[in-house]
């Protein structure tokens, strides 16, 4: 069976004639703005292995960037998605009603841990759509005009998301911006300022938030703020659960709600159903979760989840649209839930998230190009720095060991705001086998990619 599979290239050349054929008519039909790095041309794929034109496999740790938790293709779902289609594909809610998309509503009104007995849930079509949602209806709640982000975040690429996202390459020449979109500084530990103790870096940061109200907008006048559990694009940075805490402190004392972006994170990726189920165990909720990616296992599917009274204040026509909660999506979540909570994926997240961690920390100490090692549960980041005590970081090499990587078989993405991080979003069905064979041919390079610097630059450690 392909899911059972190891990664295997068996073409000279990546790509191969027939992928190179089709990703050549690619560059010619679409915009060279929707660029993609790697020599892949999909056949077909289930759980953690993709097969492309040629007959090469690849071991799939990119995920459809999180949104394959459950793998590619799990005939479950395929089976859910065909017998819902047999009855009907789509019927918009804003004028029919059909059962999946209650049904689903239930379900994660039954199990997101927000703030508030009762709960209503809504459904859009991407991550970006869940985020601005969740910013509306926290405005039509609070009635205030503002919003505080994070320095590291990333939220989409509609123009509120833009705004909302740090990282400027993503909004090049599209300004200008939506006012009232204001940025804090994240705790990315590792690059505290220098020679901070750890235990001065949280009031540090909390400082940093609390001088927004003073230099940017007034307390009474923000909405909400925005937060992501694990920092995705930005590095896989986790929000460290003290901060969390304090943060929910000064939202509580000021009425401002705290929005929970679970866009990656959600759904057994970090080793519970939400990574804000960590904060529910230390004591604090948030108001508003949105989330998206592996809820419908790579059908489009957005689901936005607070409180009865906070949903209940958005006026009518403000919320909706044609396809969110599409009855073909909404069947693929319920069964991908389901089958999340039957085979306990989190917990499989959370076993395979400790033996990447362990071979990385290896590694680690190996190497002399690993500064970081972070995560929750199966989101890992790896960072790659050129010095140890400079953390001077590394992108060339970074990029190196992504190509080296696939030319083995291994898809691997990066991030970070200095384009020198490796996440670590595979399939959480993926068999230990496929696990230790890609954790192989990632140490690989990582041996070559170090080779070949060493010889151009000296500086760069064995």
């Amino acid at each position: 069976m392909l899911s059972d599979a190891l990664p295997e290239i068996i073409t000279d050349t990546l790509p191969g004639p027939k992928s190179a054929a089709l990703i050549a008519r690619r560059e010619q039909a679409v915009p060279d703005a929707i660029s993609c790095g790697y020599p892949v041309a999909m056949k077909r794929a289930a759980g953690a292995i993709i097969e492309d034109l040629d007959g090469n496999r690849f071991l799939d740790w990119i995920g459809g960037v999180g949104v394959l938790n459950i793998g590619h293709c799990h005939p479950e779902v395929v089976a859910a998605v065909k017998e819902q289609a047999d009855k009907y594909f789509h019927g918009m809610f804003n004028v029919v009603t059909h059962e999946g998309y209650v049904k689903l509503a239930e379900k994660l009104n039954s199990m997101a841990p927000v703030r508030g007995a009762k709960k209503r849930t809504y459904f859009a079509n991407s991550g970006a759509e869940a985020d601005e949602n969740a910013v509306k209806v926290a405005k039509a709640f609070t009635k205030r005009p503002n919003i505080i982000v994070f320095s590291g975040a990333f939220h989409g690429r509609t123009l509120l998301t833009m705004s909302m996202t740090a990282k400027k390459a993503y909004a090049k020449g599209m300004g200008p911006f939506p006012d009232g979109v204001y940025r804090a500084e994240f705790p990315y530990l590792y690059r505290r300022p220098a020679g901070m103790p750890k235990e001065a870096a949280l009031p540090y940061y909390i400082g940093k938030l609390q001088e927004v109200f003073e230099n940017a907008s007034p307390a009474e006048y923000v909405a909400a703020i925005v937060v992501e559990p694990l920092q995705g694009e930005g590095g896989f940075i986790p929000a460290p659960i003290e901060w969390v805490k304090a943060v929910r402190k000064i939202c509580d004392e000021h009425g401002i709600l705290l929005i929970a972006d679970e866009v990656q994170s959600g759904f057994c990726r970090t080793g519970r159903m939400f990574a804000s189920d960590y904060w529910q165990d230390a004591g604090v909720q948030p108001d508003i979760i949105a989330t998206a990616k592996s809820i419908a296992a790579g059908v489009p599917l957005s689901a936005i989840i607070a409180r009865d009274e906070i949903m209940q204040s958005v006026p009518k026509g403000v919320i909706g649209g044609t396809f969110g909660g599409n009855a073909l999506a909404c069947a693929a979540a319920l069964k991908t839930i389901e089958i999340m909570e039957r085979d306990h994926l989190a917990e499989r997240s959370v076993s395979m998230g400790r033996k990447v961690m362990a071979r990385y920390e290896e590694w680690k100490q190996k190497y002399g190009v690993i500064g970081d090692v972070r995560g929750l549960g199966g989101m890992v980041g790896i960072e790659f720095v050129k010095d140890l005590s400079t953390k001077e970081p590394a992108p060339e090499l970074t990029k190196a060991i992504i190509e080296e990587n696939a030319r083995h078989g291994l898809l691997v993405e990066g991030a970070g705001i200095y384009g020198n991080v490796i996440r670590f979003l595979a399939p959480l069905v993926m068999t230990n086998v496929q696990l230790e064979a890609g954790l192989r041919i990632f140490e690989q390079s990582i041996r070559k990619c170090i080779g070949y610097k060493e010889h151009i630059h000296a500086n760069v450690g064995a």
